[in-house]
């Protein structure tokens, strides 16, 4: 079974840069379809980005578009999401998650996932 493990968040001051990690234990990685989730306290979870299995095509959110980049790493079975620009509302604990692909790349974002990381917390100071 797939499992993921998430991390590299941290305090930063707004307009700061963080790097999270998701790190899968399948070899299969590049199979699967993989996206980053945020949820803040209060609010609903909202998807951020996620990239496509074989053509690594991506899909942003509009709040964080030019500022947050996903990327993967098949050897190293690993997914970065580059956070540049940050701002307090990007504020949540941020969690990846992984699938086998949607029917479509650009419902990735609105994809139901079954594989889940433990969640990384990120806070942005004003």
């Amino acid at each position: 079974q797939l499992q993921l493990a998430d991390s590299g968040g941290g305090l930063v001051q707004s307009g700061g840069s963080l790097r999270l990690s998701c790190a899968a234990s399948s070899v299969t990685l590049p199979y699967y379809v993989i996206a980053w989730f945020r949820q803040a306290p209060g609010k609903e979870r909202e998807g951020v980005t996620c990239i496509n299995s074989y053509d690594d095509t991506t899909v942003y959110a509009d709040s964080v578009k030019g500022r947050f980049t996903i990327s993967r790493d098949n050897a190293k079975n690993t997914v970065y999401l580059q956070m540049n620009s940050l701002k307090p509302e990007d504020t949540g604990v941020y969690y990846c998650a992984a699938d086998l692909p949607p029917p479509r790349p650009n419902m990735c974002l609105s994809w139901e996932y079954d594989y889940w990381g433990q969640g990384t917390q990120v806070t942005v100071s004003s």
